[in-house]
């Protein structure tokens, strides 16, 4: 019985990062062996074991053979007889391929090494185009390792792949799961160009793939087309850390722009409306989970008035911070503040640029939150009056706010004149 480190671990190991989880391979053994020394079982399909120990996953060398469409259409067959060179074999790229013994000797048989130095992704063998997942897999790396790009022939595969109809066979909830981890990468641009590349995008997310090479205005965006505005808007929000809530929002925040009428581009007058419905039909499609969903119907429907938080009245800032549910969900109303500045900071030119709209709303909310409905409702005989009466405290407040911050600009100005005089 020999015992190999396998897969990812091996990968980042030679690429200077850090090792999260190992995974290993048990060549020449059987299910009693491993039972015999303590290893507990784990999964159905294929014999997985946990060490009685440090808990990691033990897998027998195991073969695999596609019997139909799908991700899930295989037959694995585990034996002793089974080499580590074969059940390499079955592994989706060759950086991923990669095996160390127990006395660290390398095994390496598909090159693994010489495309992590030339930064390439590369399927190990023909069997990858058996298995849709890992199109998504390549798509979420490319969004982890940023200076790696696909090799041609396995662009090819991939592309045949969505042409066959593999992508198709997807079930929602592992295209979730692989897009939000995607979307938790450092360079999440990247996983939405490789799925454009190979023409999954289309059919997994057509929303977001109609926004390409639709322009907008100039100053919003220097190349003018609402997809590469997207892809800034990712990296923003992955450059300023977001939560994966934000994160999805951002993704989903402008597909109402791919479905604007010729006739007034390169403006997207009133887009809002059809980014939310959008946005809607792609959470049901998905199954993402209620957070992600309703912070991206949110932004979705509100980011073209957020923008504009410099010059909203106070009756309109406190429709917003009622519409928005604000006052019982705070975090989420900074939440979709966070992702409209992501949005502004994805138009190209200096990311630096301040975004005020953040902070003048986030002390309406303070505004808005700091009125008494209890008090008011209190001292109201005529409890059919309690919610216009609450409502037009909170405009007071609001007003009062605005009033003081006035006086205070109104203060800086004089104060910075006279210093200049």
């Amino acid at each position: 019985m020999q015992i190999y480190c396998v897969g990812g671990a091996i990968r980042d190991e030679l690429l200077g990062l850090p090792v999260k989880d190992r995974d290993w391979v048990v060549v020449g053994a059987t299910p009693e062996m491993l039972l015999a020394q303590g290893y507990k079982p784990v999964g159905k399909d294929f014999p997985v074991f946990l060490h009685p120990r440090t808990h990691e996953e033990y897998a027998l060398a195991r073969t695999e053979r596609k019997t139909a469409p799908g991700y899930a259409g295989f037959v694995f067959h585990t034996d002793p007889a089974v080499t580590l060179e074969e059940d390499l074999a079955r592994r989706d790229l060759t950086i991923n391929a990669i095996a160390r013994a127990a006395d660290g000797t390398l095994a390496d048989p598909y090159g693994g090494q010489r495309d992590l130095a030339g930064r390439i992704f590369r399927h190990v063998s023909p069997a990858f185009a058996e298995d849709p997942v890992r199109i998504l897999r390549l798509a979420r790396f490319a969004a982890r390792f940023a200076d790696f790009r696909v090799a041609p022939e396995t662009l090819a595969l991939m592309r045949g792949m969505v042409a066959a109809g593999e992508v198709d066979a997807l079930v929602p909830e592992r295209v979730w799961q692989e897009i939000a981890r995607g979307l938790m990468e450092a360079r999440p641009s990247r996983m939405i160009e490789v799925l454009r590349d190979c023409g999954a995008l289309a059919r997994l997310l057509p929303e977001l793939e109609r926004l390409f090479g639709v322009p907008q205005p100039a100053e919003h965006h220097p190349e003018g087309d609402c997809g590469a505005h997207l892809l800034l808007v990712l990296d923003r929000a992955a450059a300023t850390a977001q939560p994966l809530a934000v994160r999805f929002a951002c993704l989903l925040h402008d597909l109402g722009k791919g479905t604007t009428s010729p006739d007034i581009l390169p403006h997207h007058y009133g887009h809002e409306a059809a980014s939310e419905r959008l946005a809607r039909q792609v959470c049901e499609r998905l199954k993402c989970p209620a957070d992600c969903r309703d912070l991206a119907l949110m932004v979705a429907r509100e980011h073209g008035i957020v923008h504009q938080a410099q010059v909203l009245r106070a009756v309109t800032a406190v429709k917003l911070v009622e519409r928005c549910d604000g006052l019982r969900r705070p975090e989420r109303f900074a939440a979709l503040l966070d992702a409209c500045s992501c949005d502004f900071h994805g138009r190209g030119g200096n990311t630096e640029r301040p975004y005020p709209q953040r902070e003048r709303l986030l002390a309406v909310l303070a505004a808005v939150r700091g009125v008494d409905a209890g008090a008011i409702a209190r001292g109201l005989a005529d409890k059919s009056r309690i919610p216009a009466e609450v409502h037009a405290a909170r405009v007071a407040a609001v007003k009062a706010l605005v009033s003081a911050n006035e006086a205070q600009d109104t203060i800086v100005d004089i104060s910075v004149a006279g210093a200049r005089q």
